[in-house]
């Protein structure tokens, strides 16, 4: 494509994103230094139209993009627009104070939905590149107590567990050696530790040692990063009309996580920003939406997915840099934690 048929492109889904409305030629001269003749415009108008980057919703209206049209937008930005000093310190004091992973998720998916004005998605961080941190058991009754693990990215599991007759000495030596077995390491290493582990324990402690160990290997078996977290779902509401058909389906399929980790799947093999555009959807109710995600962790390494879901009609080169500048932050915060 020449260089003026992309700059009219450009000018139509910039128009149409901020309008909402249908864009004419007439409009373009009068908006955009286009330095041709309207004339020249609705010829370019029309041959954009007849190779399917745009299309006329009716017959008197002006044009609109099409999926393809917003492809070639976004895969032909120059670049894209940094965040102010202001953005940054708002994300900064927005997420800072972060108590643990669970706080982080949900104070991502309430920034990228405030900042975006989109519906966010953000996938809990697998365990796999995190660490145990600390195990402890603390009583709660006579026989009852609870078991609670904590890991590098700040992550604290907890499970009631039967403590018996146990004394207090012996709790605190059964705990001392499930610490000497796991703190340091990965999720899938300690439960490699912990399976053959009961038989290096004094006689008189296996039998508490034995439940404490099949309690935190249920701990450590459960995998977080199966779970995605959705929020600014009212946002969607904004743009009922922009949706080709009810906003319903939309909503329904937002609900059901494994169809949103499959939107979040094919971004976790990327190094930047991806952008999944109408129908390049695999599923086909949010094939009238757009997907902005990116992975996140520390050191550009992956450790989870997040990113936002919204009408094909978007500010794409604002909405990639907010999702672009969260999760390299998030990814800070998670390394330093």
């Amino acid at each position: 494509m020449d260089d003026r048929k992309l700059a009219i492109l450009r000018a139509i889904v910039t128009d149409y994103v901020s309008s909402q409305e249908a864009v004419g030629s007439r409009a373009l001269v009068e908006r955009h230094n286009l330095k041709v003749s309207p004339a020249t415009v609705r010829n370019d108008m029309a041959a954009l139209e007849e190779e399917g980057y745009i299309t006329q919703p009716h017959t008197s209206a002006g044009r609109i993009p099409t999926d393809k049209g917003y492809r070639l937008f976004v895969d032909r930005l120059a670049s894209i627009k940094p965040l102010s000093a202001a953005e940054k310190r708002a994300i900064s004091a927005f997420m800072a104070g972060a108590v643990d992973i669970d706080d982080v998720v949900l104070r991502t998916v309430r920034l990228l939905a405030q900042i975006t004005r989109q519906v966010a998605m953000v996938q809990y961080p697998t365990l796999s590149s995190a660490v145990l941190r600390h195990v402890e058991v603390v009583r709660l009754s006579a026989e009852r107590g609870l078991l609670i693990s904590v890991n590098s990215l700040g992550r604290v599991d907890q499970r009631h567990v039967d403590l018996g007759e146990a004394s207090e000495e012996r709790v605190e030596e059964v705990r001392q050696r499930l610490n000497g077995l796991v703190v340091g390491a990965t999720s899938s290493q300690a439960v490699e530790r912990l399976a053959t582990a009961l038989e290096e324990f004094p006689p008189e402690t296996r039998p508490l040692a034995s439940t404490l160990i099949a309690t935190l290997l249920e701990l450590l078996s459960a995998d977080p990063s199966t779970r995605v977290v959705v929020g600014g779902v009212p946002n969607l509401t904004r743009f009922g009309e922009s949706f080709e058909t009810s906003v319903k389906p939309v909503l329904e399929a937002l609900e059901e996580q494994v169809v949103l980790l499959r939107l979040l799947g094919d971004i976790s093999t990327a190094d930047d920003v991806v952008v999944r555009i109408g129908q390049e959807n695999p599923y086909e109710p949010l094939q009238t939406t757009s997907v902005v995600g990116s992975t996140y962790g520390p050191d550009h390494s992956v450790w989870a997915t997040m990113g936002i879901v919204g009408p094909t009609r978007m500010d794409y080169p604002s909405t990639i840099a907010s999702v672009r500048a969260v999760a390299r932050y998030v990814g800070r915060i998670l390394a330093e934690g």
